[in-house]
């Protein structure tokens, strides 16, 4: 018999075997968890909760299926559960019984923010940071963050003056944390500034530094009773601009803030890695209103499956690099996580 012919490029009889396998680290549930790169804890939850001074019991948010205005007991019921699932820290919004151009009951010891800070202090003690939202937005019967000129703008530097005093009130109250979320320039500064000239140098200060003027905000309109009319678009950022996020950071970090953070989380995850990049203080998250509510509306038409993605979700954006994630699944996320 002849030699065999010399193949002409066809198949070979035995399967090529791979060199390297990365399946082995996926093969067991317990090997890729032993391998996960990212972690996602209770603790790293901050639940905002939303009060309004007119409230007996909880309202429904329409557009925030499972997400309530509060009223002061059911409240003080979502503090503690918090602290019990080890969260790490719940952030206030108060919405007013009044408003007005000013934003006065911002400024009030007794008004609902201030009522809620010592409400919760008092339930949860150091169980978990108390933080509030500092801005005038929920309380100016104009929607805007800050008190306006005559020309109809929103006055900066007049603005600031509005944040140092309502920052005072709220360490009054007995605050951890303040959250300005204004976007004002030099609010950090003019609020540490005013905080420690009162003796509140242990009040920290969380900033919204890279805070974009989103469409994805929608539902925290509803959520907060919003009066605005027109956008913020002179104050928030630009969604085209990622190195500015940077920049407000950084002049943040250098006016003392002890977090920063980007707002939205997940359509500016890009923003947030290059902010954890170049700051060395804590990175926080604010997985916000329209974010919850797309996924909640295709969970309930069972285009997707529901807590697998919540839980997906809040670990893109701590692999993207946040240290703290602000979320309305805070509390649902720890039960699951507990699993």
């Amino acid at each position: 018999m002849g030699p065999e012919p010399v193949s002409s490029g066809s198949a070979p009889s035995q399967p090529l075997r791979p060199v390297i396998r990365p399946r082995r680290l996926r093969r067991t549930a317990a090997t890729r968890r032993l391998v996960a790169e990212t972690s996602l804890e209770a603790r790293q939850l901050v639940l905002p909760v939303f009060v309004n001074e007119v409230l007996d019991e909880p309202r429904p948010i329409s557009s925030m299926p499972g997400v309530v205005q509060h009223s002061r007991d059911s409240l003080r019921a979502a503090a503690a559960e918090a602290a019990q699932l080890g969260l790490g820290g719940i952030m206030l919004f108060g919405l007013p019984r009044t408003k007005d151009a000013a934003g006065s009951a911002a400024l009030d010891p007794e008004g609902v923010l201030s009522v809620a800070v010592r409400d919760v202090v008092a339930e949860v003690g150091d169980a978990l940071p108390v933080m509030a939202d500092l801005c005038l937005d929920e309380f100016t019967d104009h929607g805007h963050c800050g008190v306006l000129d005559a020309a109809g703008g929103v006055d900066n530097d007049a603005t600031l003056a509005s944040y140092v005093e309502m920052a005072r009130v709220l360490a009054d109250a007995g605050v951890d944390w303040v959250g300005p979320s204004g976007m004002m320039d030099g609010q950090v500064a003019a609020i540490r500034d005013g905080l420690d000239d009162a003796g509140h140098t242990d009040v920290a200060i969380m900033a919204y530094s890279a805070k974009y003027a989103s469409a994805f905000f929608g539902p925290f309109r509803e959520a907060v009773d919003s009066s605005l009319t027109g956008d913020r678009r002179t104050y928030q950022q630009d969604p085209a601009n990622g190195l500015e996020g940077v920049r407000e950071a950084l002049l943040d970090v250098e006016e003392g803030a002890d977090v920063v953070m980007v707002k939205p989380a997940l359509a500016y995850l890009d923003v947030l890695r290059r902010v954890r990049d170049a700051v060395d203080v804590p990175v926080a998250a604010y997985n916000i209103s329209g974010e919850y509510s797309m996924l909640e509306a295709a969970a309930a038409h069972g285009w997707i499956d529901r807590e697998p993605a919540i839980l997906e979700t809040l670990t893109s954006i701590r692999r993207a690099g946040a240290d703290v994630v602000l979320t309305y699944w805070a509390a649902e996320a720890a039960r699951l996580l507990a699993r």
